[in-house]
């Protein structure tokens, strides 16, 4: 890296030094930024003073110190608590705190009439990621495109960068709909490990057998989010929601027969059965979908 590449590395504030902001703080003084950090346990930011970091006394001083200001702490509430009496008028600032869509918009509302410019983000890594460009990790942004596009190779430093649009709530959502997906094949690979759990099998052999199979079950969402964007439900079916619910009857008494409880399975296979008795035996299991919409009656379903 030459002086010159350093001199046009601009300046910028972390605001909490846990794990992830620690790993952030990191990349950037890697990459030659001057970087101010702030966390409320002062302790825990003097290991980053000794690679070359700034350690502010308050968040306000540290807001002050920068134009850029990231917050990386703990909830919403400590972001508003941290924040509370900063100056932010002209400060741009980036939330990657987790938090659900509607924190981020109030957020966004809330820094706006502060006189800042906002981005929400939702960090698609764990920390050993961060500053590694071969991870795969990533940081979805929503908010403010101007200060987005504006700040684009900085943000991209610790990780990639996916910008999902103006609506500052959307870089939440985008985190926690995949985060529900991985839960969602977590619970399955637990209940996995507990039907073999009893037998002659051993776990570290039947891992790879579990990864093959659910890597070549991912690709079907391809085609659930075709029948969901077309609302034809019938598109392309394979095995239909009447095989798949007779199925899930031997899943159901596999487990009893094993000693498992079915209590990861049994929300979705009664969802399934609901729809099936509302009359779409013939159609994809994706149709279950519009169950789970809150906000639109029975009258309003296909």
């Amino acid at each position: 890296m030459t002086d010159k590449t350093r001199d046009v590395r601009i300046p910028l504030t972390v605001l909490g030094t846990g794990a992830m902001g620690t790993a952030l703080v990191r990349a950037w003084l890697a990459a030659g930024h001057p970087v101010t950090v702030w966390n409320r346990t002062p302790a825990r930011a003097e290991a980053l003073a000794a690679q070359g970091a700034t350690v502010a006394a308050s968040a306000a001083e540290a807001v002050s110190a920068s134009r850029l200001v990231i917050v990386c702490l703990l909830d919403d509430a400590s972001v508003g608590a941290a924040l509370d009496g900063a100056g932010l008028a002209g400060r741009d600032l980036v939330n990657l705190t987790t938090g659900t869509p509607a924190e981020g918009r109030a957020r966004a509302a809330w820094a706006t009439a502060r006189g800042a410019r906002f981005l929400d983000g939702g960090i698609m890594a764990v920390p050993p990621m961060i500053g590694d460009a071969d991870s795969g990790g990533y940081v979805f942004y929503s908010g403010s495109p101007e200060l987005f596009e504006e700040h684009r190779d900085t943000l991209a430093v610790p990780a990639g960068t996916r910008y999902v649009g103006e609506d500052a709530g959307f870089a939440a959502l985008h985190d926690v709909a995949l985060l529900s997906a991985m839960s969602g094949m977590f619970a399955g690979i637990v209940h996995a490990f507990a039907l073999i759990g009893p037998e002659d099998i051993a776990p570290a052999d039947f891992a790879p057998l579990l990864v093959s199979w659910l890597g070549a079950m991912t690709g079907s969402a391809h085609k659930a989010a075709d029948q969901i964007g077309s609302g034809d439900y019938g598109k392309g079916v394979v095995s239909n929601l009447a095989m798949q619910v007779a199925g899930n009857a031997t899943l159901l008494r596999t487990a009893e027969e094993q000693g498992v409880s079915p209590e990861l399975l049994t929300p979705y296979t009664a969802l399934m059965e609901r729809w099936l008795a509302e009359g779409h035996g013939a159609e994809d299991t994706t149709g279950a979908v519009e169950l789970l919409n809150l906000r639109r009656s029975a009258a309003d379903r296909p």
